[in-house]
This record gives structure tokens, C-alpha cells and sequence, in this order.
């Protein structure tokens, strides 16, 4: 079998979508293999699990660093493990047009909307309030504008009657796990 990519997850808290990657990644016929989770939050509780599994981890708090300084750190750490795409998963923080440039077309994120509906924050509560019948996710290039890349796959996900944030997140949440894995498999190969 052909070598796989070698993917970096970028994460900010518990690591869900870096999970449903790391599993994914796990089948031999999964293109890819993650070689690097990094955060910006040396407490995340998704770095604990990472290093359980045997997943290399980098953890490195911006504070007091400045953007420029702490991005060429993240940079650095994704260069040395040898990372060929970057993935974002629940990564809280805006890039840095630099970072996004000197990772070309080789960023995907997962956004918690059918963009290009509801970019940024507070994704679900906004399709409520708009009276959509559907909320769901996508999986996107990562370009200097935000939630603006290339959308690369989508799970629509029905709010139903009743539905508060928090409960159409959760099923949102669930189909990421699904969507994010194959979608990043399809990325790496073609």
C-alpha cells in the first residue's frame, strides 16, 4: 500500500474530531495517519487522550508569545513530524494569513454549518432563529478568509421542533465524527 499522509490536528479543548481522525486513521485502508496533535491549550483534555493513544502531542500556550512567535512555534512542530496536511478540529483560534499561506491548500477545517451559511461563531443558534429546517456541517479549505475555503463535503443535519442550541450541537457534532474522517480521506487522495 502506498505510504499515507501524514495529517497534524490542530485542537483547543476536548478533541472530539481529532478522536473520530485518530480512529479513522487506525484502518488499513485509510489513507492518512496522524502524526501530530498540537493545541494551543496545554490542558486540553483532547492532548491526554492523544498521548494515551500513542500520538505525538505539542502543547503551547500563545500567551505572552505574540502571534508571529507563537505561530512559527505550531509551524516548527508541524514541520518536524513531518506533516503534509493540516487539520482542524475545534482549533479556536484565527490564523494568521502568513500561517494559511505557507500551508496553501493544505488546511481543511470542519465548520459546525452548512456554509456558506453562518460563518463564525454561535452557528447553531443562528439557524434556529433564521427558521431552517436543517442545520449540519461542512468540511472546507482554510483560506485568510474566514470559514471561506473551497467547501469539500457536507452533513445536513433536520432541527426539530423544539430544538435548542444545545441539542441540534450534539447531533451536529455526531455527523462531524462521520463527515470529517472520509471527508479528509477524499482530500489526501485526490
Amino acid at each position: 500500500m502506498a505510504e499515507k499522509t501524514r495529517v497534524g490536528v490542530l485542537i483547543s479543548g476536548r478533541g472530539s474530531n481529532m478522536m473520530a481522525l485518530v480512529g479513522a486513521s487506525r484502518a488499513a485502508a485509510c489513507p492518512y495517519e496522524i502524526a501530530l496533535v498540537a493545541s494551543d491549550k496545554p490542558e486540553a483534555a483532547g492532548l491526554e487522550w492523544a498521548r494515551a493513544e500513542g500520538v505525538a502531542t505539542f502543547a503551547l500556550s500563545p500567551k505572552g508569545l505574540g502571534k508571529p512567535a507563537y505561530e512559527a512555534a505550531i509551524d516548527a512542530a508541524l514541520r518536524e513530524a513531518g506533516v503534509e496536511v493540516v487539520a482542524l478540529a475545534g482549533y479556536m483560534r484565527l490564523l494568521s494569513d502568513g500561517f494559511v499561506a505557507a500551508w496553501r491548500d493544505r488546511i481543511v477545517n470542519i465548520h459546525p454549518s452548512l456554509l456558506p451559511k453562518y460563518k463564525g461563531l454561535d452557528t447553531h443558534a443562528r439557524a434556529i432563529a433564521a427558521g431552517d429546517a436543517a442545520g449540519g456541517c461542512s468540511v472546507h479549505v482554510v483560506t485568510e478568509e474566514l470559514d471561506g475555503g473551497v467547501v469539500l463535503g457536507q452533513a445536513e443535519v433536520p432541527i426539530l421542533a423544539g430544538d435548542d442550541a444545545e441539542a441540534l450541537a450534539d447531533r451536529v457534532l455526531a455527523a462531524e465524527h462521520v463527515l470529517y474522517p472520509k471527508t479528509l480521506a477524499e482530500f489526501v487522495t485526490r
